[in-house]
């Protein structure tokens, strides 16, 4: 269920606070919003801090895999790696060829985005989906100011959005609208599929864009993922250098103090009681055994983790998250 913003409030008549002056900003964005991000993205630094290996062209990169893409097939040679040998043209012409790769004048930054329904959701701040959208948008511009070619990966349960890298200016503003025209923001949107195949495949389709070298930014609150997704996400930190930032809400962390409550979604309103504290203790688990996961993870595979609350500043978490990776 899409649940719209609300405030916790005692179980009696009050204003809607997404009636308010202000509100609609924190349930949806706009693109003259996300274009004017541009100016935030000078404090958002994508180049890497450590120089382990050279490239020909505009980085010294600490990133993974060769930042190489491939250029032609020639007759192997003694003391070409036997890693590279290319077997389709080796059997087709029965003598044994070797892959031929040039090093990367650009790197590709790829943003996947998740807009399914549980991005939808907060109860201080803004949703989710709308602290995902301005944090792509800068990342965007950002990628556009150091020089970078830009792609990316909208998903829900109903729509999936592919961008191939691009260059230029341009290809921030078809990103910006592409994110800000997803069916996920119409509010008759409904789920129709299941929640764990959507990211699964969406990450899958992410492994076959993103080439060795890519910097990879998945943005999602990480909810309902299962083994094959984290299969993925493992191949793909072989090669990419992967960012994760995980959004979440205060009531995902910690129920309020006891007493009753209501969730509105612009149709339906929920009673919640949080008075039972064996409820509470095991709500408080759930999240922290999410959390502990997601560490996990990322740790396990050497991904980089940047957690932001929906009541936080989402650019101010992203540039103290990305200076902390560079130290």
């Amino acid at each position: 269920m899409v649940m719209s913003l609300f405030k916790f409030t005692q179980q009696t008549p009050s204003d809607n606070p997404a009636s308010s002056a202000g509100a609609e900003s924190l349930i949806r964005v706009t693109s003259s919003e996300l274009v004017s991000l541009s100016r935030e993205a000078r404090s958002i630094k994508l180049k890497p801090a450590r120089v382990l290996s050279r490239m020909a062209g505009n980085y010294l990169s600490t990133f993974k895999g060769r930042g190489m893409e491939f250029d032609e097939s020639r007759p192997y040679q003694a003391g070409d790696d036997v890693r590279n040998i290319d077997w389709r043209v080796t059997a087709r012409s029965g003598r044994t060829h070797t892959k031929q790769f040039r090093e990367e004048r650009e790197r590709a930054v790829l943003i996947w985005v998740d807009l399914r329904s549980s991005m939808f959701f907060a109860t201080q701040g803004a949703f989710k989906a709308v602290l995902a959208a301005r944090a792509a948008s800068v990342l965007a511009w950002s990628a556009l100011q150091h020089g970078d070619r830009l792609g990316g990966l909208l998903f829900s349960q109903q729509q999936h959005q592919e961008l191939r890298p691009q260059r230029g200016k341009k290809a921030v503003l078809q990103f910006i609208r592409q994110l800000v025209s997803h069916g996920a923001w119409q509010p008759d949107y409904e789920d129709n599929i299941e929640l764990i195949s959507s990211a699964t495949d969406s990450i899958g389709r992410l492994r076959h864009v993103a080439r060795p070298g890519s910097l990879v930014f998945m943005i999602s609150d990480f909810h309902h993922l299962d083994t094959r997704f984290e299969d993925h996400l493992a191949q793909l930190a072989r090669h990419s250098d992967l960012i994760m930032l995980s959004l979440y809400d205060a009531l995902e962390q910690d129920l309020p103090p006891a007493g009753k409550y209501q969730l509105h979604n612009g149709r339906e309103t929920i009673s919640i009681n949080t008075a039972d504290p064996e409820q509470r203790e095991q709500h408080q688990r759930r999240f922290e055994n999410h959390q502990q996961h997601l560490q996990y993870l990322t740790r396990l595979h050497r991904i980089h983790l940047i957690n932001c609350r929906t009541d936080e500043e989402v650019v101010a978490r992203l540039r103290s998250g990305l200076m902390l990776k560079r130290q």
